[in-house]
């Protein structure tokens, strides 16, 4: 298994867990919040450097 794919089956192993544990609309705030936040935190060049480029080539 790749690495990507161990990321993301531990992603969704979380994202169970939280439906499980939390309300839906708590969940589904951390799912999306959590990726916005790293986003905002970015500076304003690498933001501009991840819209430009495609989705296949940010993880090389």
């Amino acid at each position: 298994m790749s690495m990507n794919a161990k990321i993301a089956a531990g992603g969704v192993a979380v994202g169970l867990v939280l439906l499980i544990w939390l309300p839906w609309w708590v969940a589904f705030l951390i799912v999306v919040g959590v990726p916005a936040a790293a986003y905002l935190a970015l500076d304003p060049s690498q933001r501009r450097r991840l819209r430009r480029i495609g989705r296949k080539e940010i993880g090389r």
